[in-house]
């Protein structure tokens, strides 16, 4: 006997049916066929009782297999099973997954096993975001070979988004759809395809399963804040005003004070929100970095104070270490110690496309700029859709102390043309200018700098080398004093 498509009920063994969920023909003890029906003993109808919106047919007294009376049988109505409502999951507080079983469109079955095994790996690889609540494969796959309404998988499972698609495979190629989906109002919110040799099976699917958590890590994260903006100001959670202040965090310098505030507020009503102490340390350095904010020093000190707190609570939060390691690099702790920290971050979450893009900031400031560029260009393969201007910036000066002026200039001009209003970036590349003669274009980037407005010249003590600090130094000097 077979259960109907979507049954959410796991029917138990008794002493007297068999009873297995999943599209399979079940048969009572005495190997009997019972097709297209659930039938269940006369004490398990009377454990249901009136509990569920259930009908039932009493077919009398059976005679099954090992059990030497007779015992009465009922068959549940298929009408009823099919009609009855769903009780829906609640939601939890943090942002929740489903990855729904992926189509086989190769026309081959036995290719199942490689559908499959793609999405165990993005289940795998989206269960190492700590902030994100992925459904187990077990509940997920429940869905396969049914017809798909996203609302009522996101009901039956109690998540906020699902993510599906699809894989064909055609001769030597692969090709793989996937696209996240609000389940709520059925809204996409991602779509992307991905394309492979398969010369190695196992190397495809670890490259998309790390291309697609790598892009819907900030799809996801977007997707809460919008929804946590829509909230009433007079109900907001600690977790609501991380979300808020974290649209910020990343933004123009002029919207990091408004962040830092929020983050603030998020810590009053949870000291020990690990997220909001470390985003907290994050916009004090960047306050401070910048060289807009009135008092350097203070920011300094609640930088220091937040990420280290941030580093109590952490466990193994990838954001949280990398975020604090960030923080306390630039500060001057031990520039080997932070590497590791980040090295840690990256090893419990190798697509953390952010965690890399830190780890180039760190390579770059220890003075090893070929690391850095080529952690700076995995994030950016990691999350090709995101701001892109961080990564430029980090591979712009990482070719700048390697003298690599050149290489540098394009690099830089692509993280201003994102971020204008960038202080740092400005440096970098007025010292360029200088360094290659280019004399005028070097006075022009001061000018821009001045207006932003923000100090020319910034204790550059984050960057380890001597030689490369008075390499910035130098070229900041010479184009400062084209434009006295």
């Amino acid at each position: 006997m077979t259960a109907p498509p979507g049954d959410p009920l796991h029917w138990k063994s008794d002493d007297s049916v068999s009873v297995r969920p999943g599209g399979k023909d079940l048969r009572l003890k005495d190997r009997t066929q019972v097709p297209g029906a659930i039938w269940i003993s006369a004490a398990a109808r009377d454990h249901i009782g009136n509990r569920l919106p259930l009908g039932f047919d009493d077919l009398g007294d059976q005679q099954v297999k090992n059990i030497a009376q007779a015992i009465r049988v009922y068959r549940v109505q298929a009408e009823t099973l099919a009609a009855k409502p769903i009780a829906a999951l609640p939601l939890l507080d943090k942002p929740s997954v489903a990855v729904l079983p992926f189509q086989n469109m190769s026309g081959d079955p036995e290719q199942e096993y490689f559908a499959d095994g793609m999405v165990e790996e993005i289940i795998t690889a989206l269960s190492r975001i700590r902030w994100l609540f992925v459904i187990a494969r077990n509940s997920s796959f429940t869905y396969k070979g049914q017809t798909i309404d996203v609302k009522r998988v996101g009901r039956e499972l109690g998540v906020r988004y699902v993510l599906e698609g699809s894989v064909r495979k055609g001769g030597n190629r692969v090709r793989i759809t996937a696209q996240l989906i609000e389940a709520e109002t059925g809204t996409h919110l991602w779509a992307d395809r991905f394309d492979g040799t398969l010369e190695d099976v196992f190397d495809i699917q670890d490259k998309v399963a790390s291309s697609v958590a790598g892009v819907i890590e900030p799809a996801l994260q977007a997707a809460e804040t919008a929804r946590s903006a829509n909230r009433p100001t007079t109900d907001l959670t600690a977790y609501d005003l991380y979300l808020r202040a974290y649209a910020m965090a990343l933004s123009p310098g002029r919207q990091i004070s408004e962040a830092l505030r929020l983050m603030e507020q998020a810590i009053t009503r949870d000291p020990r929100y690990g997220p909001a102490l470390a985003w907290a340390a994050f916009c004090c350095f960047r306050l401070h970095a910048d060289g807009r904010s009135g008092d350097r020093d203070q920011y300094r000190l609640k930088a220091i104070n937040f990420a280290r707190r941030a580093l109590e609570v952490s466990g193994d939060d990838p954001a949280i270490l990398a975020n604090a390691a960030q923080v306390l690099a630039y500060f001057g702790e031990d520039i080997g110690a932070m590497i590791a920290l980040v090295e840690r971050a990256l090893a419990l979450n190798p697509n953390f496309a952010r965690g890399w893009n830190i780890s180039g900031d760190l390579r770059f400031w220890a003075g090893q700029p070929d690391i850095a560029v080529a952690h700076a260009e995995t994030s950016l393969r990691l999350s090709p859709r995101a701001r892109v201007g961080p990564a430029f910036a980090i591979i712009g000066y990482a070719h700048f102390i390697a003298g690599r002026f050149d290489e540098a200039v394009p690099k830089i001009l692509l993280a201003i043309q994102e971020t204008p209003s960038g202080p740092n970036a400005y440096r970098y590349l007025a010292a360029c200018y200088a360094h290659i003669g280019r004399l005028a274009e070097a006075r022009e980037t001061i000018k821009r700098l001045r207006e932003i407005p923000a100090v020319v010249i910034t204790d550059p003590s984050y960057l380890r080398n001597p030689e490369h600090r008075e390499l910035l130094l130098s070229g900041l000097r010479l184009a400062m004093a084209e434009t006295a």
